[in-house]
């Protein structure tokens, strides 16, 4: 028995004569659209940037903290009790300025007993001297013995040795004395006084310290670096060419001029940092002992170097290109080789020329061949960068 044949009009043909046109109409929905009667496709709004060739500075971006070039905690030398405090909490002050003022009786005292000490150890020296050079005359007449002699001599001797040991005494004593007036041994800024009037010192307390003195002109800045910059910098320093410059975003503070002046004698393991020191004038106090400052350190600098903004350079897997916008407003994608990156501009090796447009933003529409039209930051048209300066320049409507 034959199989019998499906009618033109079975439900099978019906639904796929329903199916077709719909997956037509769906496919003609996906293309993009383009101007009635035009087959090409609209210009894609972009904003551009000219490649430049100008001198860009190699510069060492990061994070530092101000440090005081001399920071001395003032500490008493001998115990007592302070008599006096001879200066306020935040003053200025000089190398040599009296800062405070033990009770000095005591040492006084002590002086007195050691000054009397001496007056008469040297009484005894001269009686013991006199009864030496006597005794020295009736030995050379035979009229006392030897060892009588010697024991003169001997006592003169240990005599005028008492007499040099009771100066140290009452030099030593006059030193105490003079450790009563405790003075500045920096100038600088004084910080908190942590002891009064009344207040019982101990000698080289490192517990209480009197007050600190931090030196505030000139000032350190201290930060640290990769240990990949440390080439560029020695060479730098090398060539007396470092300079660094720090800033403070919030106050919008910025110093110039910083000197490096010390570099440390190892890299951090840890970190694979090595920290460094710049010195400033700070004339003015502007810096602050532990704030903290953005850093930036001039160790160069790269000549008639090819400059676009970062935005233009996209990054794939073929490398780094950039879309060049030709004269006839068409663009062309091109790959470049980065130089390296300095803040929000990027430094070509190759791949464009100085005077050429580049896109730096809207690339993301863009396709090898497409037209450009070239806007402002705002979104307004404006006309073709290959325009000369002199023709009169007129917005689209």
């Amino acid at each position: 028995m034959q199989a019998s044949r499906k009618s033109p009009n079975s439900p099978l043909r019906r639904a796929c004569g329903l199916i077709l046109p719909v997956l037509l109409l769906a496919g003609a929905g996906c293309r993009p659209s383009a101007p009635a009667g035009s087959g090409a496709m609209p210009p894609v709004p972009v904003q551009v940037a000219v490649v430049l060739k100008q001198d860009v500075p190699r510069v060492i971006e990061s994070i530092g903290a101000v440090q005081a070039l001399r920071s001395v905690s003032v500490k008493s030398q001998v115990d007592g009790v302070i008599a006096s405090v001879h200066f306020a909490e935040g003053d200025e002050v000089k190398a040599g300025d009296l800062l405070v003022t033990l009770d000095r009786r005591p040492f006084e005292n002590a002086l007195n007993v050691a000054r009397a000490d001496l007056v008469n150890a040297r009484a005894e020296a001269v009686q013991a001297a006199a009864d030496a050079q006597r005794y020295e005359h009736l030995d050379q007449q035979s009229v006392v013995s030897k060892e009588e002699y010697a024991q003169y001599v001997t006592k003169a001797a240990t005599t005028q040795a008492q007499v040099q040991s009771r100066e140290a005494a009452v030099a030593n004593a006059e030193l105490q004395l003079s450790y009563s007036e405790i003075r500045a041994p920096i100038a600088g800024r004084t910080g908190q006084l942590l002891l009064h009037e009344g207040a019982l010192v101990k000698a080289n307390d490192n517990t209480f310290p009197i007050v600190t003195i931090n030196q505030l002109a000139p000032i350190a800045v201290a930060f640290s670096v990769p240990e990949g910059s440390l080439e560029d910098i020695q060479a730098a320093l090398a060539a007396q060419r470092a300079a660094v410059t720090v800033s403070e975003r919030t106050s919008g503070l910025v110093r110039d001029g910083g000197r490096l002046g010390f570099v440390d004698n190892t890299v951090d393991a840890s970190t694979g940092m090595i920290t460094l020191k710049a010195l400033f004038g700070n004339e003015d106090h502007a810096l602050w002992p532990g704030r903290f400052m953005s850093v930036r350190t001039r160790v160069g600098q790269d000549q008639d170097a090819l400059v676009v903004p970062s935005s233009a350079v996209q990054t794939g897997q073929t490398g780094a290109t950039v879309y060049v916008v030709k004269p006839d407003q068409t663009v062309e994608l091109r790959p470049v080789r980065i130089a390296r990156v300095a803040g929000e501009q990027t430094l070509l090796a190759e791949g464009v020329s100085a005077g050429e447009t580049v896109v730096t933003d809207g690339q993301l529409r863009l396709l090898p061949g497409a037209t450009a039209e070239v806007r402002t930051a705002a979104g307004q048209p404006v006309v073709k960068a290959a325009a000369p300066a002199d023709e009169k320049k007129t917005e689209r409507p």
